[in-house]
């Protein structure tokens, strides 16, 4: 009697911080993993480490053809995924004293744009697959804007619209959506970053929290609770209070990471 194959993700940000916490935690769970990143040599490592689980599809993302070529490759490959977890990102900080246009577009496009991409070539995969689930990760400063977050809150913020509406059209065909809105994690963008990170989780920590809440399909999954708990009634004071808290999170220089 042939054994059943094991579910089959693609999961993208997979070189480093929750992207890579999470890939390691999918791949000890026995799933066959699709994983792209821009850097490869992580992606390759992984490879070495579960033999025969691992599909390095490398690439950068923000290349609508790239991703193209990347849902070509997994076609070829496995015919399906079962879950698509579109993880990749940059955070990219705004000093409006010195508005500079370009790190708003490169946010958006690598946020928002590349995101979209991934829901092109990843929809037909997932229509392939058994109990499909898409899942997306946001970011719990959708409920607090702050200064400097220009950039990075507005395309969570869409990234948010686009995946909620996404779930609006595709769970009639049976498919789930997930979006996952993490507080502060320990990850390369954040190392840098000068200000209190209250209740910051380590990215192993939120890569297993994240795990072990898909399994119930939930339309999304926030955490720390006690962090977001702080936030939702801070989203609805006036803008003066919100300003005044968000004074504590101003950032010098700007950081350039990207999470790719």
């Amino acid at each position: 009697m042939n054994a059943p194959v094991p579910r089959r993700y693609w999961l993208t940000g997979a070189s480093n911080g929750i992207g890579l916490a999470l890939a390691e935690v999918l791949l000890a769970s026995g799933a066959q993993v699709a994983l792209s990143a821009r850097a490869k040599k992580p992606l390759e490592q992984l490879a070495m480490k579960f033999p025969g689980q691992v599909l390095v599809v490398a690439g950068n993302l923000t290349n609508s053809q790239t991703v193209r070529e990347i849902g070509q490759h997994i076609a070829q490959a496995w015919g399906h995924v079962d879950t698509v977890i579109l993880n990749a990102g940059t955070c990219e900080y705004v000093d409006a004293k010195q508005l500079d246009t370009s790190i708003i577009e490169h946010v958006a496009r690598t946020n928002l744009l590349a995101s979209s991409y991934c829901i092109e070539v990843a929809l037909p995969l997932l229509r392939a697959g058994q109990t499909p689930h898409f899942v997306g990760v946001a970011s719990a400063a959708t409920y607090l804007p702050m200064p400097c977050t220009e950039a990075y809150g507005a395309s969570r913020t869409g990234l948010r619209y686009l995946f909620e509406s996404l779930h609006a059209e595709v769970s009639p065909e049976g498919m789930d959506v997930t979006v996952v809105s993490p507080g502060f994690v320990d990850t390369p963008p954040t190392a840098h970053i000068d200000f209190p990170m209250p209740l910051n989780w380590p990215a192993d920590k939120a890569a297993e929290h994240i795990f072990a809440k898909l399994a119930a399909r939930p339309l999304e999954i926030t955490f720390p609770a006690l962090f977001l708990a702080t936030l939702w009634p801070l989203s609805t004071q006036p803008n003066r209070t919100r300003l005044t808290i968000g004074k504590r999170m101003l950032r010098s220089p700007p950081p350039h990471k990207d999470t790719l």
